[in-house]
């Protein structure tokens, strides 16, 4: 019996990028792990399990590669704890910190700037050395006795005690107090951007008001349960899905959506938890426990993207295994061998020369800022009411070729109307509608909901005697004695009835009673206002190509591409036909290019998933359209395709800006560093003010913007 567990657990005091990337290589090679995400961003380990061996305690296993690799790291269970009192004991070590580098910095620039005996300053020299650096020594120091030698600690006690040793003592003390100020800064830009992350999906509930009996108790939303009432205060942020049973009200869906038009909210509305509720009291009945809740799908889809790594993050770890040793052996020869073959030269100058070269080395620039730029942009977009489920399909959408969309909901609104209909053979106006709308009844396709809607009465199902769907036909039912067909011409056609054929522009839904023609009903649908503007932008940021796949009419069908500019339309599709003619598509791309599919989510999840990169209209949290899709549009609006494609192309500047500042800098330094014309201060900044800056900049990829999304 394979029963596959996920576990989460929470890394407090996490601060090395590089080491994190070495705990999640590790207890992905655990035994029974199916897969491990180590994100960076939010120090959360998620370890899923194969099933395979339900003894083994995985957590156990976990934490002791996590405690051989950073033993100062706290590891919290998160079904065990809540993590934010860990969080504000992290805020208070970092203020420890501060306090003793503030100590060394004082004993260092006391040695520098006072008139007092060489002795006694380098005294002062070594104690703000220990001060500073006695924790990344003795981390080296438990590195090496477990085999692990070439990481940051290492390297820059090498360095430093390598300048103490040349009798380079106030340069030795100084690199350390540098790096450690880097570090510090470095850990609260990371902090810093965590933070920010986080309040970009401030939208968890602290608290729901539970009803009982006539008064109400403020309880945590993972306690209330399905069919228990809740009531919902003026500014309150909605605690679970419900259904509205008492009140009105406006209510704030930015969180979800990113848009800032309120929704009106009345009795018998759903409402989503995520909004905020503006001015009315409500009663709401709960729907949905809050692990099912919109907002806790959202929260984890959102936390859990980083287990899906962009090509580019993947690169750089790789590289970075190899980046590290690789110098580390190029400084070793830089020490060594010149002084061997080179006249004149001597040992010290070519090992101070080493010692620089090595404190460039550390690839933590590019493994820290890499990560939480696609995190960064992943959260941002979120706040504008897009959820990208992994980073790799963020990276993707760098490279769409083409774009192919369906029809009905996705490029039109979706809300059919009856038109016209026109009976035949003796059969009255009111009689199709009601043989049309007693056939449909059973249905919720917006096509039979637009008839239900024109009908207007109520229909008593038990009176119909069979009811049977005829996948891409339509359906037949039987009642009162008489056979009733509801479709589209190929049902007609299968059933051998003549029909008639009339050339308008709409879903035209024929009718035969006992195997005689009646008539049809002609369904129309309107574009979304932004479907055209979206095509349009959609070309200029580089789309190739245009193409919408539809189960309605050709007429139908060529009306709308005309009307958007489409460069294909394929209609009167099965489900089965859409697949097909995606393979198609998917083959006349180029190479490198990526395919799109955007629909509803609901009926469209073949398509979804065949796609390269699969985008569904969430209607505000459809839970079809969450589960399918790779992406989720939550407010169905074609434009937000094109913003969601704006916001990776951002997302992949500040990503490849890092790697080339990071790394021209670094290559610029060693290179300087062999030939003896920078010093170890040079070598300090081309590693953590490289990569405090590389972190800085990767806030920016989370400020989602108007004018950062602008198509022109």
């Amino acid at each position: 019996m394979n029963n596959s567990e996920n576990i989460e657990l929470y890394l407090q005091g996490l601060d090395c990028a590089n080491c994190a990337a070495k705990i999640e290589k590790k207890v992905n090679s655990l035994k029974g792990v199916s897969h491990a995400s180590l994100n960076f961003a939010t120090k959360k380990l998620a370890i899923t399990t194969n099933g395979q061996d339900n003894d083994y305690d995985f957590v156990s296993e976990a934490i002791k590669i996590i405690k051989d690799i950073e033993p100062d790291v706290q590891v919290i269970n998160r079904k065990d704890k809540n993590t934010d009192s860990q969080e504000s004991e992290e805020s208070n070590i970092l203020k420890r910190e501060w306090i003793i580098f503030g100590i060394s910095a004082s004993l260092f620039f006391g040695a520098m700037v006072l008139p007092l005996p060489l002795l006694t300053k380098i005294i002062l020299y070594l104690i703000s050395y220990i001060l500073s650096g006695a924790e990344v020594i003795i981390k080296a120091i438990k590195n090496i006795t477990k085999g692990r030698v070439f990481d940051e600690n290492f390297l820059m006690s090498i360095a430093t005690l390598g300048a103490f040793g040349t009798g380079q003592y106030p340069e030795g003390a100084a690199v350390m107090l540098f790096y450690q100020i880097g570090e510090l800064l470095q850990s609260m830009a990371v902090d810093k951007s965590r933070k920010s992350i986080k309040s970009l999906m401030d939208i968890r509930p602290d608290y729901a008001n539970l009803k009982i009996g006539t008064d109400t108790k403020k309880v945590a939303p993972d306690t209330v349960h399905i069919g228990d009432i809740i009531i919902i205060k003026p500014g309150e942020k909605v605690p679970l899905d419900g259904i509205v049973i008492e009140g009105t009200s406006m209510a704030d869906t930015s969180a979800l959506t990113g848009e800032s038009i309120p929704k009106e909210i009345e009795t018998g509305n759903d409402i989503l938890s995520g909004f905020i509720n503006k001015n009315g009291l409500l009663t709401v009945k709960v729907t949905k426990e809050f692990g099912q809740s919109t907002v806790s799908k959202i929260l984890n889809l959102v936390e859990n993207a980083a287990s899906k790594k962009a090509p580019t993050e993947n690169f750089i770890t790789k590289f970075a295994r190899v980046y590290t040793p690789a110098v580390t052996f190029g400084a070793l020869i830089i020490a060594v061998v010149p002084p061997l073959i080179l006249t004149g030269a001597v040992f010290s100058d070519w090992i101070y020369r080493a010692l620089g070269f090595l404190g460039v080395s550390c690839p933590c620039a590019l493994v820290v800022s890499i990560p939480l730029g696609f995190f960064g942009g992943i959260g941002g977009a979120s706040k504008a009411g897009i959820l990208i489920k992994g980073s790799n399909y963020l990276e993707a959408l760098n490279n769409v070729d083409t774009v192919v969309f369906d029809k009905t909901g996705t490029l039109t609104k979706g809300v059919f109307k009856v038109t016209k209909i026109s009976p035949k053979n003796n059969v009255s106006e009111a009689e199709l509608l009601e043989y049309a709308a007693i056939a449909e009844s059973f249905s919720n396709h917006p096509i039979a909901l637009s008839i239900l809607k024109a009908y207007g009465k109520e229909i008593k199902k038990e009176e119909i005697e069979g009811y049977s769907e005829i996948s891409g036909q339509g359906v037949k039912v039987k009642v009162s004695g008489k056979e009733i067909l509801v479709g589209n011409a190929k049902l007609m056609t299968s059933e051998n009835i003549s029909y008639e054929k009339p050339y308008l522009i709409g879903t035209i839904v024929h009718l035969a009673v006992d195997k005689k023609y009646a008539g049809f009903i002609l369904i129309s649908d309107e574009i979304k206002e932004d479907s055209a503007k979206a095509i349009k932008s959609l070309r200029k940021i580089g789309v190739k190509k245009v193409v919408m796949l539809t189960g309605d009419s050709s007429a139908a069908g060529e009306k709308i591409g005309n009307e958007l500019g489409l460069d294909k339309v394929y209609s009167e599709l099965l489900p089965q036909d859409k697949v097909e003619k995606l393979e198609e598509l998917s083959c006349e791309k180029s190479k490198s290019g990526k395919l799109i599919f955007v629909g509803d989510g609901i009926n469209d999840a073949p398509v979804l998933a065949r796609a390269d990169v699969g985008v569904a209209m969430g209607g505000l949290g459809s839970d079809a359209a969450i589960e399918a899709a790779d992406i989720v549009l939550m407010t169905d609006e074609p434009m937000k395709l094109c913003s969601s494609i704006k916001i990776a192309k951002r997302t992949k500047l500040i990503v490849w800006q890092n790697i080339i500042f990071a790394l021209g800098v670094k290559f610029i330094v060693l290179l300087l560093a062999a030939l003896g014309l920078a010093s170890m201060w040079a070598a300090v900044f081309a590693d953590v003010g490289v990569a405090l800056l590389a972190v800085i900049n990767s806030l920016r990829a989370m400020n989602i913007d108007k004018a950062a999304l602008k198509i022109e």
